[in-house]
């Protein structure tokens, strides 16, 4: 018993000896968590500069745009190819989601050969093999007859100008066809295919392999944002913001980026922390001075690291008692599957005599325990170096949800991640440590990044048909010139009807007349010719025009007190005087009520005169009961809307949106299908979102904020939806009024018999205020509907109660007047 302790005692010192012995000697290779956060940083900068339009070109890490703009929301069905290029082998899938119960994912898939006479040859020869292998598949499925949407994953860098564009920069791994960098790989496919001619196929969407491995994850988890791949090579790709994202138009959603990340260091950033090891792996590589951290840390160059490392250390006598083999020498005798093999926990270093013995260095224990450990080393500072740049991608993705604490889910794929025993539970570990504000789910992608390209394909293929969709559900709020005429043609119509006696009473414009003959110009004489229409555009929207000679249109007062209701059935609105005239309004105090809104407002108006002419007001404002707004006549003015302020005024735009967002929820296009109990609500979608929702200021992060408040669950695609919603709403309102407003100015041109009119219109009203966007659409449709006009917008700064007050005081000089003679 005491023997075998003490053997084990030995032995145990041994290993530690040796573990230590190579700890001094792969010092470079082990980092600290300092260097680790440091590397870190350097990466978030390499991201900066490749999303920078001005940075990218000389960027080394390229952030390439993939525009797959979301993961799969469980709504995607069809049949589809998937064909996944990037190794050793080609694979051919066929993908069939259904939605019977639950949604479903039926695949079959082959696998065929890409040789290296292939990989190495013409690109035509390499497209051709691809197209062959497609056809024999399609034979085998018996599908050959049909058209069926393709993904492809093509697993190297490529610039994307659109989903189904693809222009390879350049090639990666083993592969090194000639004719195809700087080429799009849909069209080289294509031609392939064409030339065949005994099949027909649509691809739809090329995505890298880290986009597959994303996709296929997202399929179940859909909080799942990053792609990985840790494999022959290695990438990353991830949802970025648009709005930072120069290399693409728009500024609304995300897209995933590819970065890329192989071939970080490639400008030198990396020099401190690479190894004489590294620079002779890529000495030898096919691609020297490029893909440098991929040859530091991916599974094609693990085993020959390891090699080189055991070699060296031979020569110096510190392995096999110096003894050199020719196959020790030969490259690539020591593969990563090795590595992972000699790393197992129980018989690792059964494995390592195995291995070492067939390379005929006759190993001793010490041997094999130090060998063992090289690998660890070498395994380990893989798994750090990935942890630090995905640490940066996580970093990122925090900052831009602006949350304190990051909850997100990594897609990952490749064989060095699957099959090395240790690696998963040493990068989890590391991401942990640097990343510890955040919650960090790794799920393993078990099909694959081809049935990711068949989930794009599905993605590309909802997508298309739900923008079809919805354009034609907006197209009716899409105003064409020729139906603006038609409006504003309808409006002067409407307006001669109000005007003429004999059809006023059943005129749906009643244009009713107010006694109000002229502007005050505060001088006391005013002898210009002044035109101005004073136009309210808000909770309701009113006009005014004038016939000539003018009709004055606006509301009667009574004794000292104003009294300005809503005008019923009106398009009133306006106060046009035409003629020279004596415009003098009394000193003194008067009262003006202001009623038109959710509020009632009482001003007291104080005008002076003197060397300069002042007005004075103190106002305050009331709420008007919702029992009072909606009772009898006797309570409140009744409030009769004609269709004409529905379609444009500011309450009931909301609810015009509302009920839109119904249909198309209905129809699974927003808010996953499901019809909330506040969707259902009428006026919950008041006017002030669609202002608040359409400012140029606010991310889609911020819009997804404001229908959350709304109790609408949102995710980013639904925003971008309920917005362009919104924009299609309210655009439509403002070239409504514009119509109306043309047909208004072009009277009065033609009242007056000019060729062209100068004119001033006063603007008061919360959605000509507020909304970012109406007024320019408005002034915009004014000016191409009445050409011959040059019309100013004034915008009403105290609204229309001084308005009333400024009447009265007229009022008051006319009556006194009329008493005296």
């Amino acid at each position: 018993m005491i023997a075998a302790q003490l053997l084990a005692y030995y032995f145990t010192e041994l290993k530690d000896d040796q573990v230590k012995k190579i700890d001094k000697y792969l010092y470079a290779m082990r980092f600290s968590d300092e260097t680790l956060r440091d590397i870190m940083a350097r990466f978030r900068r390499e991201m900066e500069n490749g999303l920078g339009r001005d940075t990218n070109p000389t960027a080394t890490v390229k952030m390439l745009p993939t525009f797959v703009r979301s993961i799969p929301d469980g709504s995607e069905k069809g049949d589809f190819i998937a064909l996944d290029l990037g190794g050793s082998n080609f694979r051919i899938l066929r993908v069939k989601v259904s939605h019977e119960k639950k949604q479903t994912v039926q695949m079959e898939s082959q696998i065929y050969e890409t040789p290296e006479d292939i990989i190495h040859g013409s690109g035509s020869r390499l497209f051709d093999h691809v197209a062959e292998c497609l056809g024999d598949f399609m034979e085998k499925q018996k599908i050959k007859d049909k058209k069926l949407s393709m993904g492809f994953t093509f697993s190297f860098p490529c610039a994307h100008t659109k989903l189904d564009e693809a222009v390879l920069l350049t090639w990666t791994k083993r592969f090194k066809a000639s004719g195809v960098e700087g080429m799009d790989v849909v069209k080289l496919l294509n031609k392939a295919i064409k030339k065949r001619g005994d099949y027909d196929a649509d691809i739809m969407a090329v995505v890298n392999d880290t986009v597959g491995t994303m996709m296929t994850c997202g399929f179940d988890d859909q909080r799942c944002e990053v792609g990985i791949i840790i494999g022959t090579g290695t990438n990353a790709c991830y949802m970025e913001e648009l709005r930072h994202l120069d290399l693409v138009e728009g500024d609304e959603g995300r897209m995933c980026i590819n970065t890329e990340w192989g071939a970080f260091g490639d400008d030198g950033t990396l020099e401190d922390i690479r190894t004489e090891f590294d620079r002779e792996i890529d000495r030898g590589s096919l691609n020297p001075g490029k893909q440098l951290f991929e040859k530091m840390v991916s599974g094609m160059y693990m085993g020959e690291l390891v090699r080189l490392i055991l070699v060296k250390m031979a020569k110096e006598g510190l392995l096999f008692e110096g003894r050199i083999t020719p196959e020790l020498l030969t490259k690539g005798k020591i593969e990563t599957k090795h590595v992972s093999a000699i790393e197992k926990s129980k018989e690792g270093l059964t494995k390592a005599k195995e291995i070492l013995t067939r390379l005929g260095v006759e190993p001793s224990e010490d041997d094999c325990i130090a060998v063992q450990h090289v690998c660890a080393i070498v395994s380990f500072r893989s798994a750090n170096l990935i942890a630090a740049t995905l640490g940066a991608i996580l970093t990122r993705l925090k900052d831009n949800k602006n949350t304190p604490r990051l909850r997100t889910t990594v897609g990952i794929d490749g064989s060095l991640y699957k099959m090395h025993p240790q690696y998963a539970r040493r990068l989890h570990k590391t991401v942990r440590r640097l990343v510890p504000e955040s919650d960090v789910r790794f799920l393993l992608s078990e099909s694959g990044s081809g049935k990711g390209a068949a989930m794009v394909t599905a993605w590309a293929s909802r997508l298309a048909d739900q923008t079809r969709q919805i354009a034609e559900t907006l197209a009716e709020f899409r105003l064409t010139k020729e139906q603006l005429l038609e409006v504003k043609k309808r409006m002067r119509t409407e307006i001669q009807n109000g005007l003429s006696k004999n059809t006023q009473s059943t005129a749906t414009v009643r244009m009713l007349p107010t006694y109000v003959r002229s502007t005050p110009d505060g001088t006391g004489e005013r002898s210009t010719v002044i035109l101005c229409i004073f136009l309210k555009i808000g909770r309701q929207t009113t006009r005014m025009i004038c016939s000539d000679p003018p009709d004055i249109i606006c509301h009667s007062f009574t004794q000292n007190v104003f009294i300005h209701p809503p005008a019923p059935l009106i398009i009133p609105g306006l106060l046009i005087g035409r003629q020279t005239t004596r415009m003098i309004c009394k000193n003194g105090d008067f009262l003006a009520l202001d009623l038109g809104g959710t509020n009632f407002r009482v001003l007291l108006v104080k005008i002076r005169s003197g060397k300069r002419r002042t007005v004075e007001m103190h106002n305050k404002i009331y709420a008007i009961p919702i029992e009072v707004m909606q009772g009898t006549g006797d309570e409140v003015c009744s409030h009769i809307c004609t269709l004409y302020e529905k379609m444009c005024s500011g309450m009931y735009l909301g609810e015009i949106v509302r009920n839109i967002l119904i249909d198309l929820t209905k129809r699974g296009f927003l808010f996953r299908g499901q019809i909330s109990e506040t969707l259902k609500t009428r006026g919950i979608f008041e006017t002030k979102f669609l202002s608040q929702i359409e400012s140029d200021r606010l991310a889609l992060l911020q819009v997804r904020s404001i229908l959350q408040h709304l109790g609408l669950d949102s995710t980013c695609d639904d925003s971008i939806i309920v917005k362009e919603v919104c924009g299609a709403v309210s655009r439509r309102a403002a070239q409504i009024c514009g119509a109306g407003m043309a047909a208004v100015v072009d009277k009065i041109r033609e009242n007056r018999g000019l060729d062209h009119l100068d004119i001033t219109v006063g603007v008061d009203g919360t959605l000509y205020k507020l909304h970012p966007h109406f007024s320019r659409i408005m002034h915009h449709t004014v000016k191409e509907l009445a050409p011959n006009c040059n019309v100013n917008f004034l915008l009403s700064e105290d609204g229309s109660g001084k308005g009333a007050a400024l009447i009265t005081a007229v009022g008051c000089r006319l009556r006194q007047q009329e008493q005296k003679s």
